[in-house]
């Protein structure tokens, strides 16, 4: 990162940060040329690793990027804020962003597409125990990208 002065490297303030981030942004590689996508995500800390996770329709440009190839880069970003000046020059953006890579795993068991689905829904609506129809659980694709790296920054 080149500008150090910025870097958030506290995990405590960064889960804070994922906790008030409302999208997260996959890149995928699709025959050298990128492929981004916004997504409703869940997350957990698991064993100092953070995992999260995803929801989909079954098939698509998106899957398909996936299958053939499962290492993705991510970002999130929250807290947007103009700050002004009296020329050009002097206005900027207060911020905080996260941007990482990581692994897909696709996730078929029904019992973790339940707890996968927990995650997301914790982070939207704060609230667990959701339940869901076995049928409904067998008609969509969860995934889950495990971090292997990880930067924060915040101005």
């Amino acid at each position: 990162m080149r500008r150090k002065d910025r870097e958030v490297t506290d995990m405590n303030k960064i889960k804070n940060i994922i906790n008030q981030c409302y999208c997260c942004r996959i890149g995928m590689n699709d025959n050298g040329k990128v492929y981004i996508v916004p997504l409703n995500f869940g997350w957990q800390e698991r064993d100092n690793q953070l995992i999260f996770y995803f929801h989909s329709a079954q098939e698509g440009r998106k899957i398909d990027l996936l299958k053939k190839n499962p290492y993705v880069g991510f970002e999130l970003d929250t807290n947007h804020q103009l700050q002004e000046g009296n020329i050009a020059c002097q206005y900027s953006s207060f911020y905080q962003s996260i941007i990482g890579e990581g692994k897909i795993e696709f996730i078929e068991d029904i019992e973790e597409k339940k707890q996968a689905f927990q995650y997301i829904m914790k982070h939207y609506t704060n609230k667990d125990h959701w339940e869901y129809a076995t049928q409904m659980l067998k008609s969509v694709c969860l995934f889950q990208l495990v971090v292997e790296k990880i930067s924060c920054k915040e101005h």
